[in-house]
């Protein structure tokens, strides 16, 4: 589900985060589908509990997951709003196509790549 790369130097609950959020924007986790538990999660990643808790709570945050208590965590269904999580995805985007413009990448593949995400 979830792989942890110690040598990366986003923190931990970061990766994880991030992990998560893939997964749930990827359709790998299905909006109302529940997450692992804290403890469970921290179990099988050999780490502390507070730092899979941070993640939640700010994936939760963000919108992105719900708890509800006594029962758990679930995938969203619904789409955040997040302006500044959009223009920060829009630049890195910009960036990604001038390097694949750069490195000889045709336009229309360009686009059916992007495609590709949509379901197109």
């Amino acid at each position: 589900m979830l792989l942890l790369n110690y040598r990366d130097s986003r923190p931990i609950y970061g990766q994880i985060k991030d992990g998560l959020r893939r997964l749930i924007v990827t359709g790998a986790l299905a909006a109302g589908e529940k997450l692992p538990s804290v403890r469970s999660l921290a179990t099988d990643l050999a780490i502390n509990p507070n730092t899979i808790q941070r993640a939640y709570a700010e994936l939760e945050r963000e919108g992105f997951i719900y708890s509800v208590p006594g029962k758990g965590s679930f995938a969203s269904d619904r789409r955040p709003e997040d302006p500044a999580r959009r223009e920060e995805l829009i630049a890195r985007l910009r960036e990604l196509v001038a390097e694949l413009r750069y490195l000889g990448v045709a336009d229309r593949d360009i686009l059916a790549l992007m495609g590709e995400g949509s379901g197109q």
